[in-house]
């Protein structure tokens, strides 16, 4: 049983270490301390000023790259993508400041954008399948080879053909069917026409939005949060499948990837990777270069994965150099300078 005296004996115990550390740290041991925390308070304040000096060098270093790939830009895309026609598709909502960069850079290289729709929550959402399942209804007459197709596929296919196809005999124009299934699904908000479309594209650019950072709040939500986005990107890689099937090339462009996002599953998975291409950090002026150069080596058949994060095929695409675009009605008589900048999109497919 613990008594007052343990209680006397315990106070006592601890005001004698109290006195004699008191002793010592004031005696014999104070120059030695004192003198050792000295030295390692210099040593740190040296090490500081010397990442300061690192810090500051490598921040200067990367101004000055990024001052000349900003500079060397508009040479290197120059004329890559003469003539060509490109479809946007925002896969949500896109920073526009970044849209406008790339936007930039495809005119740089020579193309324009004649088309620009971005996607509704809707087309990715788990509780919308009924409400994309009535719009397929409605649009699978419109789009050849769709009938054996599931519902996203269906869509994907639909939104793709709407993009890209063109009259046989007037290539430069849209088919009636493609304007009538750009129509159902905007009607349907899967859908928003962000720019209209009078002209069928040549290939097809679909943005992938800026990953959001913010927080889940426990790990149940977070699971949740993993799995919608998982269902999402499954959608957006059907997409990103019909586009490059039914149009002359596609590209999928977004900024630097996160786990789980568009571009990090496709790098990820060995099939994918093999026919669709991909572009990431467009936030910065590499990856804005990098888009029409990606897209031309995507109409040259050569198909990679370009950034910086693991697993990307090289830093930027290869250069090169495709034929005029011909878009000579069939049977009418061919054009003397081999190539027409007002007209459609090329009647045969310019990759190799």
């Amino acid at each position: 049983m613990i008594d007052f005296r343990y209680h006397i004996v315990s106070l006592i115990s601890v005001f004698l270490a109290l006195a004699v550390g008191i002793i010592l740290g004031a005696g014999p041991l104070q120059g030695a301390i004192g003198d050792q925390l000295t030295g390692q308070v210099e040593q740190l304040r040296l090490e500081r000023n010397e990442l300061r000096d690192q810090l500051d060098a490598t921040n200067l270093q990367a101004a000055d790259n990024k001052e000349f790939i900003v500079a060397a830009g508009p040479q290197l895309v120059d004329g890559s993508l003469q003539d060509r026609r490109v479809a946007v598709v925002d896969l949500g909502e896109v920073d526009g400041d970044r849209y406008e960069a790339v936007q930039e850079q495809l005119e740089n290289a020579g193309a324009s954008v004649v088309g620009h729709v971005r996607l509704g929550a809707d087309w990715t959402a788990e509780d919308q399948e009924d409400t994309r399942k009535t719009a397929a209804t409605e649009v699978t007459n419109l789009v050849p080879g769709a009938d054996e197709a599931g519902t996203d596929e269906k869509l994907a296919a639909a939104l793709a053909t709407s993009l890209t196809a063109k009259q046989l005999a007037a290539p430069e124009a849209r088919t009636s069917e493609a304007v009538l299934i750009e129509q159902k699904l905007a009607d349907a908000k899967l859908i928003e026409v962000v720019q209209p479309q009078d002209v069928p594209a040549d290939v097809v650019l679909l943005l992938e939005p800026q990953a959001s950072t913010a927080p889940t709040k426990d790990a149940t939500q977070e699971a949740t949060v993993d799995e919608a986005k998982a269902y999402a990107v499954s959608i957006e890689v059907l997409l990103a499948q019909a586009a490059q099937a039914r149009s002359e090339g596609a590209l999928v462009a977004g900024s630097t990837p996160v786990t789980g996002d568009l571009i990090s599953t496709i790098t990820a998975d060995g099939d994918l990777a093999a026919v669709l291409s991909t572009v990431s950090g467009i936030e910065e002026a590499p990856g804005q270069i990098s888009v029409p150069l990606a897209l031309a080596a995507r109409l040259g058949d050569k198909v990679g994965q370009y950034g910086f994060e693991d697993g990307a095929t090289a830093v930027i695409p290869p250069a090169v150099q495709l034929p005029p675009v011909d878009r000579t009605p069939p049977g009418a008589p061919e054009s003397t300078s081999g190539t027409d900048a007002t007209a459609g999109t090329t009647d045969t497919p310019t990759e190799g």
